[in-house]
């Protein structure tokens, strides 16, 4: 029998592996957001993390930022997209409450393979002349040293988080967990200290290290610290095309939180409900 220790947790208990200061790596909203685990990370009351957004957030890094629980973020766009502007997020850069480092999305995803690959840095193109380099006081430019002239590159530093976290469909009875063709999920996690996963169920019908075709999408066990079921554990956003975001609840998500008061109620409704019934 496979030992089954890494099904014990639940989504609250991942939660509370989370310490403060974490640099945190998150999964953009079109490959699968832990947003069960992200509202039980904002019930711990952690505080100062480090988002590492890959390469974008929503409203995972917007409740976050909102919570109180993000000290630094690091990303290429902060949006919610055609629902809203992320006022909680915006309205805590504008008051200094978060400090952020501008990326480009090539950035985000080639330092964190610098991370992945043990290495400590990557070269990049496609930056030289942008205003980037002038906030970016960890990236450097240097002469490519195989050119026969002038040839600037940037360097980035490897990016290697503390915790990857995100949410799949399945994993299997021995902890390896379905990614599909979403590859920056095993980016995350090989080049994550730890990766905590919530999927929507775990199956005993299926080993996905087994055939070359399952195993092809799936992100071994050995990178994964911890797994918990969290049915729906996206919601309000999609899963794939597991099932759809829930439009309306953005919608009224982006109502509430255009206010620090509203925002509240949102966090009451919806992430303290138990708080909210005393």
């Amino acid at each position: 029998m496979p030992d089954q220790d890494w099904l014990k947790p639940t989504v609250d208990s991942l939660a509370r592996l989370v310490p403060h200061g974490a640099m945190v790596a998150i999964p953009a909203e079109y490959s699968g957001v832990a947003m069960e685990l992200t509202r039980a990370l904002i019930r711990t009351g952690v505080r100062d993390l480090h988002l590492v957004c890959v390469p974008t957030t929503g409203l995972q890094g917007e409740m976050l930022v909102g919570a109180g629980c993000v000290k630094t973020i690091e990303t290429s766009a902060v949006t919610l997209g055609e629902y809203g502007t992320a006022v909680r997020f915006l309205d805590a850069l504008k008051n200094g409450r978060i400090a952020i480092k501008d990326a480009t999305c090539p950035a985000v995803h080639a330092a964190l393979q610098a991370g992945q690959k043990g290495i400590p840095f990557m070269p990049l193109r496609g930056i030289i002349g942008s205003d980037l380099l002038e906030k970016r006081t960890d990236w450097q430019v240097i002469e490519n040293p195989f050119a026969k002239g002038p040839d600037p590159i940037v360097l980035l530093p490897a990016l290697n988080p503390d915790i990857a976290i995100f949410h799949a469909p399945y994993a299997d009875a021995d902890g390896n967990v379905f990614i599909g063709r979403r590859r920056e999920l095993m980016t995350m996690a090989q080049a994550a200290r730890t990766t905590l996963v919530t999927v929507e169920e775990v199956r005993d019908d299926v080993d996905l290290m087994a055939s070359e075709e399952t195993a092809a999408g799936a992100l071994p066990a050995l990178y994964v610290g911890s797994v918990a079921v969290a049915q729906r554990g996206a919601w309000p956003l999609n899963l794939w095309d597991r099932y759809a975001v829930d439009e309306a609840h953005i919608r009224q998500y982006c109502e509430m939180a255009r206010t620090p008061d509203g925002f509240t109620r949102y966090l009451d409704d919806f992430v303290h409900p138990r708080r909210a019934a005393e």
